[in-house]
């Protein structure tokens, strides 16, 4: 049954779900073998309504760990780096609670909270969306009324449709538009952009189907301190393959790192060692002139009595 939940959750959980597949199994990749087949009976006993209603849950989680990577990415903030907090915006908060679980663990934060698109986050956090008409591509279709959608546009004047549609608002009536004819930007606390910030450590993406991600990209010491662990498992995790080891080989571990990382390892000791199978780590600082390299690793496979 954990091999089945392996497989299906893969595209959603890759990093995850890689390394529990090949504890369990000893295959190259999880994402290298076939989706499970489907029992047709269960599936109809489960019911069309909810199958879809699941489906469009599914597909919500993956566009708001897109988004929330891509504010990362725009902030060059490395996924083994923990977060704070994630907060996800939408029309219906309540289908995404069963998943707060996931998105926190794929996302790498500590926190998700979600919210309905009118319990005034897009206000507390100066969120708004910007319209821009692509006058080349629409000029053709909308001939001397693209001037008119445009001013319509920079005014604000518009607004997204039941079916996901922009539609601005004209003198002469409202305009719906083509995808290719405009383009819709965040616009996070004046500036612009999908990942756009408050000046509070806050990046911000507008979700596809409507609503918004923001996540909180503030650290503090416990959050660095986590984060530079991380960036060492997978140091260790390179070692390990470098040496051959099997990936349920337990090892001997050898770390030194700046003497300022020493309490930060010290303090996640215990994940350390549950990350790499480590079943003694031993632990020094670099010496003082060595305090800008990077830490020295070295493993070998542990002697079972």
């Amino acid at each position: 049954m954990l091999e089945l939940l392996t497989r299906v959750m893969a595209p959603l959980a890759p990093l995850v779900t890689e390394e529990v597949w090949r504890g369990l199994t000893g295959g190259r990749s999880v994402h290298l073998v076939d989706w499970p087949t489907v029992d047709e009976p269960a599936l109809a006993a489960f019911g069309d309504a909810a199958a879809d209603a699941l489906v469009a849950s599914m597909d919500e989680v993956r566009a708001v760990v897109s988004a929330a990577h891509g504010v990362r990415k725009a902030h060059q903030m490395r996924v083994r780096q923990p977060l704070a907090r994630l907060t996800v915006v939408v029309a219906d908060p309540e289908a995404l609670a069963p998943y707060a679980d996931l998105l926190a663990t794929e996302l790498n934060v500590k926190a998700v909270e979600l919210a309905g698109l009118e319990s005034g986050a897009a206000e507390r956090f100066g969120i708004s969306q910007r319209l821009a008409v692509n006058a080349r591509a629409a000029g053709p279709r909308l001939g001397r009324g693209v001037q008119a959608v445009i001013k319509a546009a920079k005014a604000g004047d518009w607004f997204v449709s039941d079916a996901d549609a922009v539609v601005v608002r004209t003198p002469d009536g409202d305009v719906p538009l083509e995808p290719a004819e405009y383009e819709l930007s965040t616009v996070v606390g004046g500036g612009e952009g999908g990942a756009g910030d408050t000046g509070g450590d806050v990046g911000a993406a507008v979700l596809p189907g409507g609503g918004f991600v923001v996540l909180d990209l503030a650290l503090d010491d416990a959050l660095r301190a986590e984060g530079y662990v991380r960036d060492l498992v997978r140091a260790v995790q390179d070692a390990r393959k470098a040496a051959d080891l099997d990936v349920a080989d337990r090892i001997d571990l050898h770390l030194e790192v700046p003497a300022e990382h020493l309490a930060d390892v010290e303090g996640h000791r215990d994940f350390l060692g549950a990350e790499t199978l480590a079943t003694s780590i031993e632990l020094a600082p670099l010496a003082d002139a060595a305090q800008d390299r990077a830490p020295v690793v070295a493993v070998s496979r542990a002697v079972r009595a």
